[in-house]
């Protein structure tokens, strides 16, 4: 066998090691999530349950699931939404228009990444105290939906690649700015714009530390926070657990393999840069 062969065998096993490894876990869980109680504590954790049940997934709804799993996704949704037109308004005139201290803003606000999110934790609660707006759902959307540095930046360095003779050209059309970003930047700009979607809901689904802090009680109780009180009621019943952790991972399996394409093209095109 060639070098050439050897060191592409040996490529693919260790990304198919890797490939395990990050799957694994999701497995386990969902394997863990159709067994019974006594099936978990009899048998092997690799063991595959006979007969399967779904007797935790509606334990787990019964418990208010449910309704954590709307609001997490009503907050996502609305978050998401913002992010992106936010961004991508912010991204144009930081790549597009000139004004005074235009790179200076920027990279000022482009240093905001480094604050540590914990250091904003109590100024941010005391302001929504002072405004009377904990335990709503603006408490949970608010400090999130106006765009991000990092979709910012992405967006930026993406509409900066976007050839000006096509911006020209649109102009000399009766285009205006809206017109331009809308027809022109969006359509594209679409790789990068799934990236930052998935990125988005990602990030918002696994939110745990805000929505802690700025709820209580069920009413506007998110997915993470539901499942950390699920973990502490049922300590000791893994199987009910794993089914939390199961409903909350899956509409994020399902949207990256809806993504994925878009995703793989972003990273393609990051890469060519």
């Amino acid at each position: 066998m060639s070098s050439d062969r050897l060191r592409s065998a040996a490529a693919y096993a260790a990304l198919s090691a890797g490939a395990l490894l990050t799957v694994a876990p999701l497995l386990l869980s969902a394997l863990t999530a159709v067994k019974t109680p006594e099936q978990f504590a009899t048998g092997s954790p690799l063991a595959l349950p006979h007969p399967i049940t779904a007797e935790n997934f509606r334990t787990v709804l019964d418990y208010g699931f449910g309704r954590a799993v709307l609001v997490t996704a009503l907050m996502t949704a609305f978050v998401t939404g913002g992010q992106l037109v936010t961004s991508v308004l912010a991204a144009y005139a930081f790549a597009r228009t000139e004004f005074p201290g235009r790179d200076a803003l920027f990279w000022m606000y482009l240093a905001t990444m480094m604050v540590p999110p914990m250091v904003t934790l109590i100024p941010l609660y005391l302001m929504f105290a002072q405004l009377d707006l904990l335990n709503t759902f603006w408490a949970l959307v608010l400090p999130f939906v106006f765009g991000s540095p990092y979709a910012i930046f992405l967006l930026r360095q993406y509409f900066r690649a976007i050839p000006q003779e096509l911006i020209g050209a649109a102009r000399l059309d009766g285009a205006n700015t809206l017109d331009i970003i809308v027809h022109v930047m969006v359509p594209m700009s679409r790789p990068v714009l799934a990236t930052l979607t998935l990125i988005t809901i990602v990030s918002q689904w696994n939110n745990f530390m805000w929505p802690l802090v700025a709820s209580s009680g069920r009413s506007w109780q998110v997915l993470t926070v539901a499942t950390a009180n699920l973990q502490t009621r049922y300590n000791a019943q893994w199987t009910l657990v794993m089914a939390a952790t199961t409903l909350a991972i899956a509409p994020l399996v399902v949207l990256f393999v809806i993504f994925q394409r878009q995703v793989l093209r972003s990273i393609a095109w990051t890469g060519v840069k």
